[in-house]
């Protein structure tokens, strides 16, 4: 409960300063994406999130990177991560900067949301309605095509909505099968994230405070090494392995 008071001054310190990052960001990316194309808006998205992960540091929070293994370049690749909040996009997006990660994403967050929206409409993402297969599949397979043209790296999170307290859920297969069916050649690269549920474990005000989150990536696997089915289950106790159960 203590803890839980002290965070009061510092929430609101961070929501103002997350909120000028968001503010500040959105005419950048425009202007980046006008004058310098594809490249350069990607350069401005790299430094949102890393100034929204530095953000964190008003709620004593730090960050480790565990990077356990190599990933192969000049291959498209198919991040899958467990997910436990908002956060969790920073974490991925700088850790795997080199790798251009393109995210999947629910369509209602692309309105509304100064930067985040602007990025997910204009930043060769996914949005797909989650309630309407007509729109998404066909959404996910020109994202498939799009990571794979371009050797990005596609972003999923199976468990569809985030754990309010960490605990890993079964992942949905039909998301990452589009993806395997479509990225043949892809690399699977399983990314464990520990923590961020801590950030709003009272809701989103205030926050969590003194919290420490790690992102560990795990060993890559090539979608052709094993059906789609053995290769989720891989994939899902590689991650599920890496969470802390507390």
């Amino acid at each position: 409960m203590l803890k839980k008071l002290i965070s009061y001054p510092f929430s609101i310190l961070f929501y103002l300063v997350f909120g000028l990052i968001l503010v500040v960001f959105h005419p950048l990316q425009w202007l980046a994406l006008q004058l310098g194309g594809r490249s350069a808006h990607n350069t401005v998205v790299n430094y949102l999130n890393l100034s929204i992960l530095g953000s964190l540091s008003l709620l004593g929070v730090y960050i480790s990177f565990r990077k356990k293994f190599v990933i192969p370049q000049g291959k498209p690749l198919i991040i899958v991560s467990n997910h436990q909040s908002m956060f969790d996009i920073p974490l991925i997006t700088w850790a795997l900067r080199k790798h251009y990660p393109k995210f999947i994403s629910k369509i209602e967050l692309g309105k509304g949301i100064p930067s985040i929206s602007f990025n997910l409409r204009h930043g060769g993402n996914a949005l797909i309605d989650r309630k309407n297969p007509k729109q998404s599949i066909p959404e996910l397979i020109r994202f498939s095509n799009y990571v794979k043209e371009h050797k990005y790296a596609a972003v999923i999170f199976p468990e569809g909505t985030r754990s309010r307290n960490g605990q890993p859920k079964n992942f949905a297969g039909t998301g990452l099968k589009v993806l395997f069916k479509h990225i043949p050649d892809a690399v699977v690269v399983p990314v464990a994230i520990n923590n961020s549920w801590k950030l709003l474990r009272y809701g989103n005000f205030p926050m969590g405070i003194g919290i420490h989150l790690t992102l560990t990536i795990e060993e890559p696997i090539a979608v052709s090494e094993l059906s789609p089915d053995h290769l989720i289950e891989n994939i899902q106790q590689k991650i599920t392995q890496n969470i802390i159960k507390k």
